[in-house]
């Protein structure tokens, strides 16, 4: 249950920098934890693909999490989200 608790809160705070460096802002903290998800996912591939090292690395717990890799893949997932949603009318 802690392990659980620790990846929402380490997602919700990669996809908060990651929403705030690319401009998306709808959503709350609930979109910032899924983006945070997203984004490790899209990370750790594109890391694995291009065999890039991994230069931040938390273990917590026997748990291992790629701040930088999941901060970069939010970055591009939020990034390309902004691009396909409609902007709202003021």
């Amino acid at each position: 249950m802690i392990d659980i608790l620790i990846s929402l809160i380490i997602a919700g705070i990669a996809g908060s920098i990651a929403r705030s460096l690319s401009g998306f802002s709808r959503g709350g903290c609930i979109i910032s934890i899924v983006v945070g998800f997203i984004g490790a996912m899209i990370g750790s591939w594109l890391s694995r693909e291009l065999q890039l090292p991994d230069p931040f690395v938390i273990t917590i717990r026997s748990s291992t999490y790629y701040i930088l890799w999941t901060i970069i893949g939010a970055v591009i997932f939020t990034a390309a989200l902004s691009l396909i949603t409609p902007d709202k009318k003021k």
